[in-house]
């Protein structure tokens, strides 16, 4: 499959995904983003390449960015992002300061939760209804996810999100306590 195709069909994927996920039909996703109808079927069914002003009204339409629209990644996605890389957003000189862990575009009700898991011990989750999105950030030990049978390792400091309308656990297989706050995102029920 060449790249041009390649990007046909995941622009096809995630229009599709997108637009079922915010609920809007053919024509309500047309009239907000000043693209006709059937231009919007033929994007769906991978029939055509839009231009790149027809991929950003539909992502602005959308409400997601036009890196969402056109991601090519295959399979589940989980998204591990080291202590390093969390964005520091502003800090003051007595040393207060917030940082910006992770984060994803979705819609819908949001949980947060905090976990503590001993050593030895795990929880294992059925799928959640599609759309579903966790993150979350391991604050000490280290936390195995195992996304769709996968498993990757997420140690103390560490943030990630993922997909989670895929079988999906939490493990420790370490020797000390972890603990990690995490926050799901559930689509909106239609």
């Amino acid at each position: 499959m060449s790249d041009l195709d390649q990007l046909t069909q995941s622009l096809a994927r995630n229009l599709r995904r997108w637009r079922g996920e915010r609920g809007f039909t053919l024509d309500a996703l047309a009239a907000r983003a000043g693209v006709s109808r059937g231009m919007i079927i033929q994007i769906e069914q991978a029939r055509t390449n839009p231009s790149v002003g027809t991929t950003v009204k539909l992502a602005d339409a959308l409400g997601v960015s036009i890196t969402t629209l056109l991601d090519c990644e295959q399979g589940p996605q989980v998204r591990i992002v080291p202590a390093g890389q969390a964005v520091r957003m502003w800090t003051t000189e007595a040393g207060s300061s917030t940082t910006l862990l992770v984060g994803t575009e979705a819609a819908g009700p949001l949980e947060l939760w905090f976990w503590c898991l001993m050593p030895g011990e795990g929880s294992a989750s059925d799928p959640h209804p599609e759309g579903t999105v966790e993150l979350l950030h391991v604050t000490s030990g280290e936390l195995t996810l195992v996304v769709d049978g996968e498993p990757h390792a997420v140690p103390a400091g560490t943030s990630a999100t993922f997909e989670a309308h895929l079988a999906h656990a939490y493990r420790n297989e370490g020797a000390e306590p972890a603990e990690f706050t995490m926050a799901v995102s559930v689509p909106p029920a239609r």
